[in-house]
């Protein structure tokens, strides 16, 4: 039995790889590599899967907000930055034996023309409950509800 297809928030400063990068990567596709938070690293591994949808969000940005669309093309697999000393997400702990950082690979599906910035996100009705918009959510991997996918696409088509 198939999982029904799940959405996600990937959060990325747009000075280290922004929008733009991902649309500009060889076949609008990247790795999402150097995750090094537990609760994240576990939505990669376990819980993210192929055809997911991925709202891309821009933080330490002015403004923050979300800027495009990505979807999920391959699942959680290890992260090899982990294993190689000269790469900045270099962890000495992980093994290739026994990885402890897992990725997954996106394709750019849309750059909104206009990015819906964070202080607007917290205005809309319906979306007071998206982890996003917590106090002191600052997970880089976060679900997304379906219901609040549906609000978001819609705001972004009266755009």
């Amino acid at each position: 039995m198939s999982k029904s297809k799940q959405y996600w928030l990937f959060k990325s400063e747009p000075s280290v790889f922004s929008i733009a990068d991902l649309e500009r990567s060889p076949k609008k596709i990247t790795h999402w590599d150097g995750v090094r938070n537990y609760q994240a690293r576990n939505f990669l591994r376990d819980s993210i899967k192929l055809g997911d949808g991925v709202l891309f969000y821009h933080s330490n940005a002015d403004p923050p907000g979300i800027v495009g669309l990505a979807e999920v093309i391959q699942a959680g697999y290890p992260d090899h930055t982990a294993f190689d000393s000269k790469d900045p997400h270099f962890d000495p702990d992980s093994d290739p034996q026994k990885p402890i950082w897992y990725m997954v690979d996106i394709h750019h599906v849309k750059t909104f023309s206009t990015p819906i910035p964070l202080n607007a996100l917290k205005a809309i009705k319906g979306l007071d409950k998206m982890i996003l918009l917590q106090k002191g959510s600052r997970l880089s991997v976060q679900p997304v509800t379906g219901q609040e996918w549906k609000i978001i696409l819609n705001l972004v088509n009266k755009l």
